[in-house]
Parts: structure tokens; C-alpha cells; sequence
């Protein structure tokens, strides 16, 4: 879970001051030194903790504590705030040409996740209604070419690619191309290196001069901590980038690149990429960011994934048959289908206020739906309609069918009844737009 550890130790600092009827300057700073060690540990650059201690010292040493917050409560929102005002503030949204295709350029060093990024901005934009063309741009990676290509497929978005020729050209003759064949967006994946060289950054210089995109966007490797820092520093350095893109976040414990990215290179951090599935990247969000980190949860984040996932109709025809008590196994199964297109349990439940912590060192099985759904699809759709079929030598039947036992069989019943309850329970109340409260410690 990304910030797992960063996560950890900003709430053991902040259990410290709990309970506390006034907060005097010595526990502001007792605080805020564990703090800074937590920032430090996470690889979060020099300088870029000293400003950020510096700043929320300074607004909570002799703050007025507000009656509805408790005093670590009050240190946790000024956290909360200064983190997101770090990573950037506002989500910056990537800019469209006004005269179609938008190019986007997309550079990093070897091994960032660069050509898979290229594929799931180019499933993004298809979302957005855009209609995107990927372009093989490096031509020095073995099968990088038929790498894009796999890609593309997967998301079923076409490769321009003209072999092994000059990649400049190349680019040139992609965007002719999208202008004629309707394209309105132009993904460019450039090669990568395993180290920044003058080569490197020549032709990418090249590219720029000759195709004039839209945005710039450099992919960084989330799990290498300060270091992808510095290849961004040196990206924009000599290129002049738009954006930061944050790939294999989800492996990173640490965070020191999303918390100092911003601050070293003044360029925003546009998306951030989960898992390797087309379907993981979501813009970036500092304040969303900034509340996972602390554990507060990204309920914004998950209710978007949901609304992405299940349709209004769908929705509309679950709350009819949970109103009318006539939810059936089928509609269990439809349900669970919809889940896995939210992405990885992990990721979801990391967005649930309060979750997070509580996850620590607890194994997440992604697979674990396989077997209720082996179980449910071993069922006639007479026994799906109507579980009260389901006596003795069914479930018996079903479980040897599924490859299970009949406990297993005998869980999934109980699994399904309590989530129609749940869910009638759900549709029966009436949710207000109430505010998020801030986590007790």
C-alpha cells in the first residue's frame, strides 16, 4: 500500500499529543521532530522536510484550537494542509490544443513504466472521449516496438511505427497521419535510457523542436525514492517538462518522490499509476494524496472509481431488486464482477477512512473472489434466483462441481444473505452530503 510506512509513523507521532487539553510549544516540537524523521526515512529530500517542519511549526505553536478539534486533531489538519500545499495544492488537469491532435510527449529514463503508462493514458483518454494513436518512438529497446504494440492492443488503441528510422521523423509522420485518419490525441513514446545521457536528451531536443507538443510529461519510478527526484530536476533541467507522472506507486512505501517532486521542480505531478492493469491511473489529486498519507482514507477517489465501474442503469435496476427483496445470487455475482473493475481490494480499501492502518501486514488476496464465483457459476440459474433451493445434496453437488467443499459453499450463502441485508439497510436510509470528520487517535 503506497505510504505504508509514511502513513505509520505520522500517526505514532501524532497518538503523542492525544488527549492533551493544550499543546505548549515543547509538544508541538517533540512532535514535529518525529516527524521529521518520518519524512526523512521516507526519502523525502533535505530541504524539502526543512521547509515543511519549519512552516507547520510555525502555525501550530500558540494556535487557537478549534471546538470541534482536539489539539492533535488541529496539528493533524495543519499536517494535512501543508502536505497538500507540498505536493502541488490542486490537481493541474493536462491542457488540448485548440487546433487537433494534442501531442503528448512521453520521456523517462529505461525501466519507469513509460510504454505501459502510454497505454493506460491512452485507455484515460478514450474515457474522456478522446480518440488517441500511440507512437513507437523507440527504436533502441529490444521488442520496444512490439511492446507498444501488445499494449495498444490491450486497450485497443492503434501503433504508428515506421520500424527502426529516425524517431523524430517518425513522430512527424504519426501526427500527418492522426490529422488525416481523425485522430485528436497523439501519444509518443520515446526511448528510454538507463541513465541520462547527452544522446539522449539531443534527440528528445530534436523531437520537441520538430513536433511542438502540446505537454511534455516525464515518467518517474515512484520506488526509487529521492533519485527519481533528481531525473526529474535534470528532465526539465535541459528539456523544459510540463508534467510529472508517478508509475508503480502502489509499490512504494516511502513516498519521497511525491512529496518532493514538486517542491524541487516546480512542475506539477499530473497522474500516478497502480498496478500493472491498463485501468490503474488516476489523476493526481495533493489534497486526495495528502489525506491517504495521513490515514484520513480518499472516499472522493472511490466514489469516481465506482461511478466509472457500475452505470446508472445497473444501479438503478440493483436498488429496484434490493427494494422489492428480490436480490439473487446472479445479481452477488453481476456484483462482484463490477468490484474487480475498481481495481486491486488492496488499492480500495486503502481509500476507506480508517482502513488503511488497520491493513498493516494484513495479506490482500486479489484472487479472492475466484472461488465465490466458481461456487455461484457451479449453481443452475433456478438455484441463483432462489437460494432456498440450495439444501444438503445441492450444496453438495455444487461444491464438487467448483472444487471446493461445502463449507465453502456453505460461506458464500451466508456472505450473499448478509450483504443483501446490508445493502436493503443501505437503500433504505437517506445519506447526506456530511463532512469528513478527522481520524481520533
Amino acid at each position: 500500500m503506497p505510504f505504508e510506512g509514511l502513513t505509520e509513523k505520522l500517526q505514532s507521532a501524532m497518538k503523542r499529543i492525544s488527549g492533551r487539553g493544550k499543546l505548549s510549544e515543547q509538544d508541538v516540537k517533540e512532535a514535529m521532530r518525529e516527524v521529521r524523521l518520518a519524512l526523512l526515512e521516507a526519502d523525502v529530500n533535505f530541504l524539502v522536510v526543512k521547509d515543511f517542519i519549519k512552516k507547520v511549526t510555525e502555525r501550530c505553536v500558540g494556535a487557537e484550537v478549534s471546538e470541534s478539534l482536539s489539539p492533535a486533531q488541529q496539528v493533524i489538519k495543519i499536517v494535512n494542509e501543508e502536505l497538500t500545499a507540498l505536493m502541488g495544492g490542486v490537481n493541474s488537469r493536462l491542457t488540448w490544443s485548440p487546433a487537433p491532435p494534442s501531442v503528448y510527449m512521453l520521456c523517462g529514463l529505461q525501466g519507469a513504466g513509460k510504454t505501459t503508462f502510454a497505454g493506460k493514458l491512452s485507455l484515460w483518454m478514450t474515457k474522456q472521449g478522446k480518440k488517441p494513436l500511440l507512437v513507437a518512438c523507440d527504436v533502441y529497446r529490444p521488442a520496444a516496438i512490439k511492446q507498444l504494440q501488445v499494449v495498444g492492443e490491450s486497450v485497443k488503441v492503434p501503433v504508428f511505427e515506421k520500424g527502426v528510422q529516425d524517431p523524430v521523423r517518425t513522430a512527424g509522420e504519426a501526427i500527418e497521419h492522426a490529422k488525416y485518419y481523425g485522430f485528436d490525441v497523439v501519444i509518443l513514446d520515446t526511448a528510454g535510457r538507463l541513465h541520462i545521457d547527452e544522446k539522449l536528451m539531443d534527440e528528445l531536443a530534436r523531437m520537441k523542436a520538430a513536433v511542438k507538443p502540446q505537454e511534455i510529461l516525464l515518467t518517474v519510478d515512484a520506488m526509487i525514492g529521492q533519485e527519481s527526484v533528481t531525473v526529474a530536476d535534470t528532465f526539465n533541467k535541459k528539456l523544459g517538462i510540463d508534467g510529472v507522472i508517478l508509475t508503480k506507486l502502489d509499490g512504494d512505501t516511502r513516498g519521497g518522490a511525491a512529496l518532493s517532486v514538486r517542491a524541487v521542480t516546480g512542475k506539477p505531478i499530473k497522474f500516478s499509476g497502480f498496478s500493472e492493469k491498463m485501468d490503474s491511473v488516476e489523476p493526481f489529486h495533493p489534497d486526495r494524496m495528502a489525506s491517504r498519507i495521513l490515514g484520513m482514507g480518499d472516499m472522493l477517489s472511490l466514489i469516481e472509481k465506482a461511478q466509472e465501474s457500475f452505470d446508472e442503469v445497473s444501479a438503478d435496476k440493483l436498488e429496484s431488486k434490493l427494494r422489492h427483496a428480490s436480490f439473487t445470487l446472479q445479481d452477488y455475482l453481476d456484483q462482484m464482477q463490477q468490484m474487480k473493475k475498481m481495481g486491486s481490494l488492496e488499492n480500495i480499501l486503502g481509500m476507506i477512512p480508517g482502513i488503511g492502518a488497520k491493513l498493516k501486514n494484513v495479506q490482500i488476496d486479489d484472487d479472492a473472489m475466484k472461488k465465490p464465483e466458481a461456487i455461484i457459476r457451479s449453481m443452475t440459474p433456478a438455484e441463483r434466483r432462489n437460494p432456498n433451493l440450495l439444501n444438503a445434496s445441492r450444496r453438495r453437488r455444487i461444491a464438487k462441481g467448483s472444487g471446493t467443499t461445502v463449507q465453502d459453499v456453505n460461506l458464500v450463502i451466508k456472505n450473499f444473505e448478509a450483504a443483501r441485508d446490508m445493502m436493503k439497510k443501505m437503500m433504505g436510509g437517506r445519506f447526506g452530503r456530511g463532512k469528513m470528520r478527522l481520524p481520533q487517535f
